[in-house]
């Protein structure tokens, strides 16, 4: 098979951080190849310059055997490369067709011919089997189909090459399901695709060829038939872990967390939680599954103080924490593992032990008079480096020197050392590789099997699988159904995550 790109030695650095390093990828005509690594191993800095949006420090591209240089995204596009990012590029009042035919549309004399803008979307759709409505406007479409619009967008401009980036990040399973059958029926005439993800699952069931990325170089390019998912997670890490959930029965007892009723606004003022009613226990992992942009992110803000809830009750252990601010609400016995660790769980700038008393710095423990006790902070810190097997040369440095698993422990480490009875996780595997990965879900079983009430939000729908005893599913802005962890499945999951009932859910 012919290659349609070749990438030689190519190198990128940004300020402090070497993303790619002498990297060499080889695509063929008519395949499709993953490139598969942790966040933040240049797999996606490696695409912004193929597509045109950096430009590399050293390195060559051929483009199907010719040099080029793609100096911005219209040089890629010319010669037929496009790119799916993994926040989609759309106009929500527009329509399908409109959004499609955006910047290269057919024009009437001076005015655009909406009738062959349908009509080439509907051609195109048909030829590739990308069933799209061109009428529709894409704020009332799924998300799902919203990426087909951004596939064919490329197509129309004329991609041969397609690269996707972090594509399942936003379906459910289903559509997981379809867009690998999408990919295939692109092969299969005549396209060549490039995928970025960190999915194992993923890569075994949609690729051809695999490229393993760690931290900015390339360790191993493998024919997916000749791998295992295992191979890759050792690969994509350094070493050797486990992929599989260890935990005995749940002891499940009384309510630490209850619900009641609770609506929330987001920022737009726009009803994001419509009167959620639910209940997490001690002894027990509750997993909330859904699609990203379903209100889970302004339930968990509601929960830690962070919004204000517009009406309802929220306890933990039988004490109203409604509305209170953040403090209180930590004070009355919950950790919060946040969503995005740079914005909400670090102070970047801050020292690792200014960072580990975040939230306590008053307590008796750490104080000297009217100052603070640094000689016991700093003793404090290192115990949970330790303890939470925090990398990192000491506790004076800063916490943006550390990587993001190294980051996530160190959160960790400050919010169970609390001893909360209620642990909020947000997304607490968000970009880290499969070893701490392994870490972080063994501390939250942990916590569990101590009696300790959890509850999980994950866009992973494997991780709430896995770690969960009872998964609500959440779907806009509402509670759609709980369900025994032991007795779903990911197409029951799938169904509910779109909208739909399951019979099984309670």
């Amino acid at each position: 098979m012919a290659a349609v790109i070749e990438m030689k030695g190519i190198g990128k650095s940004f300020p402090g951080v070497r993303a790619n390093d002498n990297i060499n990828l080889t695509v063929n005509e008519g395949e499709i190849h993953v490139l598969l690594g942790e966040n933040g191993a240049g797999k996606s800095t490696l695409m912004n310059i193929l597509y045109g949006l950096y430009t590399p420090d050293e390195g060559e591209i051929y483009v199907r055997g010719k040099k080029v240089r793609i100096s911005n995204p219209n040089v890629a596009i010319s010669l037929g490369i496009g790119m799916v990012h993994q926040h989609f590029m759309l106009v929500p009042p527009f329509t399908v067709a409109e959004n499609i035919v955006l910047g290269a549309e057919p024009r009437k004399g001076l005015s655009l011919d909406m009738n062959k803008a349908i009509a080439d979307v509907e051609e195109l759709s048909r030829k590739y089997e990308l069933r799209v409505d061109p009428r529709a406007k894409i704020q009332d479409i799924s998300v799902g189909m919203q990426q087909r619009v951004e596939i064919l967008k490329t197509l129309y401009r004329g991609a041969e090459i397609l690269i996707l980036d972090e594509p399942t990040a936003v379906l459910t399973p289903q559509e997981i399901e379809e867009l690998g059958v999408i990919l295939k029926s692109l092969v299969s005439q005549g396209k060549s695709i490039i995928l970025i993800t960190h999915k194992l699952k993923e890569v075994m069931s949609m690729s051809d060829k695999v490229t393993i990325i760690r931290r900015g170089k390339v360790i191993d390019t493998l024919k997916t038939s000749e791998t295992t998912i295992e191979e890759l997670a050792e690969k994509m890490v350094g070493r050797k872990v486990s992929l599989t959930v260890e935990k005995s029965e749940a002891k499940i007892g009384e309510p630490v967390l209850q619900i009641k009723g609770v609506k929330v606004r987001d920022i737009r003022g726009l009803e994001a939680v419509k009167g959620v009613d639910l209940e997490v226990r001690s002894g027990e992992i509750l997993g909330i599954a859904g699609v990203d942009g379903n209100g889970q992110n302004e339930l968990v803000q509601a929960i830690t103080g962070l919004s204000k809830a517009e009406a309802g009750e929220i306890l933990i252990d039988g004490k109203n924490v409604t509305n209170l601010t953040p403090k209180e609400i930590r004070e009355s016995g919950l950790g919060y593992i946040p969503e995005d660790r740079h914005k909400r769980g670090l102070v970047l700038p801050f020292s690792l032990y200014e960072n580990s008393i975040l939230g306590a710095q008053r307590k008796k423990t750490f104080r000297k008079g009217l100052g603070l006790d640094y000689r016991k902070i700093r003793e404090y810190t290192r115990k949970l480096i330790k303890e939470f097997d925090v990398r990192t040369p000491n506790e004076k440095v800063q916490a943006k020197s550390l990587s993001g698993g190294n980051q996530q422990k160190l959160i960790l480490a400050r919010e169970l050392d609390r001893d909360p009875s209620l642990l909020i996780a947000s997304q607490p595997t968000r970009g880290l590789d499969v070893g701490a990965i392994e870490f972080v879900h063994q501390r939250l079983i942990e916590q569990r099997n101590k009696g300790k009430a959890v509850l999980l939000v994950s866009l992973e729908l494997d991780e709430v699988m896995d770690l969960s005893d009872r998964i609500a599913v959440m779907y806009d802005g509402k509670i759609v159904g709980i369900v025994d962890a032991k007795k779903t499945n990911e197409l029951e999951l799938g169904i509910m995550m779109a909208g739909g009932k399951s019979e099984n859910a309670n």
